[in-house]
């Protein structure tokens, strides 16, 4: 394989898309350090170009790079704290933050903003912050690297994977709330920059799957029934398509409501299996329970 300067290579992506140095770098660094960067010249910290790599569609994991204690460090932590989420370690993971939010400089926006981030999820866990405060944080948080962010015009940004993954944590702030319809508009446009700025991009592929079921899931919410079934099967061949299946079960089992409210039957039957025995292998023990409820309520399954 051909190497490149990583320089030249954003420089000549950037150039494809027609994008200046101050649209691809605002909110992450200024416009002279990426031009520095382009010509060879400097090399930003390892969390600015994989920000930048990812606002041009690249892959962030195909380089490498010099990294100093400092950032190791943080990485490190920001990973631990990812886990502590999925554990659902809420107290372990808030103090992993205070050492992070310790080391981290005050002018690191990238890895600032992945602590307010963390807080919202883990905050969310044990009930500590009301809706309004985790939109009001999430807002806070993307308006750190996109001073300039509004819901209405999602489509007009440049993200990063975590940008992408907080204005996604935005739309389910909205649903949590209750308030389905924004929260359907917000997954809504950012399905459609996914899919104009990202096609079959590593970023992209992590991101549809789980987009796909919050518009689904929000679709159901409010009740439009055939529309949340059809992005539903969207997010089911996103999963299998690009092999990640952590939302699979969740898309079949909107799938099946929505069929069911459709008069679908026979369809919603096999959807609710499929979800119950994915479910059951994964371990997924709260899901399972989920399923078995409406399976019963509707359709006097059993499982």
């Amino acid at each position: 394989m051909q190497n490149y300067k990583l320089g030249e290579y954003i420089r000549q992506r950037r150039l494809d898309l027609g994008l200046t140095q101050e649209q691809v770098c605002a909110g992450i660094c200024e416009s002279v350090t990426l031009s520095r960067f382009e010509n060879g010249k400097q090399t930003p910290s390892r969390n600015r170009i994989n920000a930048i790599l990812q606002r041009l569609g690249l892959p962030d994991d195909r380089y490498y790079a010099l990294v100093t204690p400092e950032e190791l460090e943080i990485e490190a932590l920001k990973k631990e704290i990812v886990s502590c989420n999925a554990l659902k370690c809420v107290e372990e993971g808030f103090d992993k933050i205070s050492r992070l939010e310790k080391i981290a400089k005050p002018d690191d926006q990238i890895t600032q903003q992945f602590i307010l981030r963390s807080k919202v999820l883990l905050g969310g866990l044990d009930k500590r912050y009301s809706n309004d405060e985790r939109i009001q944080m999430l807002l806070q948080a993307i308006r750190m690297t996109i001073p300039d962010f509004q819901l209405d015009k999602i489509e007009d940004f440049l993200f990063t994977l975590d940008e992408m993954k907080l204005v996604n944590q935005i739309g389910n702030a909205y649903s949590l709330s209750g308030d389905n319809e924004k929260a359907a508009d917000i997954f809504y446009r950012l399905l459609q920059y996914i899919r104009r700025h990202l096609p079959e991009t590593v970023t992209s592929n992590r991101m549809l799957p789980l987009v796909l079921y919050n518009f689904a899931r929000s679709l159901d919410l409010s009740q439009k029934y055939e529309e949340g079934a059809k992005v539903a099967r969207y997010g089911k061949e996103a999963c299998i398509k690009y092999g990640h299946y952590q939302v699979l079960h969740s898309c079949l089992e909107i799938e099946a409501e929505c069929d069911f409210f459709l008069g679908k039957k026979e369809d919603s039957v096999e959807r609710y299996r499929e979800a119950f025995y994915i479910c059951k292998v994964m371990g997924y023990e709260d899901d399972l329970q989920i399923i078995r409820t409406e399976a019963e309520k509707y359709l006097n399954i059993l499982f």
